[in-house]
Order: structure tokens, then sequence, then C-alpha cells
């Protein structure tokens, strides 16, 4: 895939978007990063979810950093979660081409729904 001058720019603002998106809320990076791939950036839904994934990692890792430095972390706390996220993505991982996009794209899309009705009635 080649990529001229403003493809780059729409990758560097997409990247800007879900960072952002990342930073303040702590998370969540992806929910902003997917839809932009998939429609701004018109990658196909299989390298849609395998490029988010790629760049949640550190994206995460250096909100993650951040966080720590300026208010704490509290590790202890985080472990099990950790344990948690890394087996459902493994497990995720592996089963992912067993699941058709349309339905990941559905699921995504009520996760997102879901989140959003928690967050203005909560």
């Amino acid at each position: 895939m080649e990529i001229d001058k403003a493809q780059k720019l729409r990758l560097l603002v997409t990247g800007a978007v879900s960072g952002a998106v990342n930073g303040f809320f702590g998370g969540g990076g992806g929910m902003a990063l997917v839809p932009l791939l998939r429609g701004w950036i018109g990658l196909d839904d299989e390298r849609v979810f395998a490029t988010s994934v790629a760049v949640m990692f550190p994206m995460c890792a250096v909100s993650a950093w951040i966080y720590r430095m300026r208010v704490g972390l509290d590790l202890g706390t985080a472990w099990p979660y950790l344990l948690g996220g890394v087996l459902g993505g493994a497990v995720s991982g592996l089963s992912y081409r067993r699941v058709p996009p349309r339905v990941l794209t559905k699921a995504f899309a009520l996760l997102i729904l879901f989140g959003g009705v928690r967050s203005v009635l909560g």
C-alpha cells in the first residue's frame, strides 16, 4: 500500500485523535481508532482490528507511564486486570478468524453504545 502525503496526514490525525482519547480517559483510544481506520482511512475490517491492536499497545503503555508518574498507579490492583487482559487478548486473537467481521462490527458498536449510555446515566 503506497501512502501519499494526504494519507500520511490522515493517519497522523487518526493516531492523534486516538491518543488524545486514550490519554484523557485512561483508555478507549481504540473506540476512536477503529471507526476512523475504517471510514476515513479506508482499511478493511481485518486490517482495522489488527492495526488497532498494534497501535493500542504502545499507546496504552505511554498513557499508563504518564498516569503513573503524575497521579500514581496501584500495580497491585492492575496486575489481575493485566493478566486477564492478556488471556482475553490471546483467546480472541486466536479465534478471530472464526467470527465474521460483520458480527465483530456489530458487537463493537453495541460496546460503544453501552459505554456511552453508562457514561451519560452514570
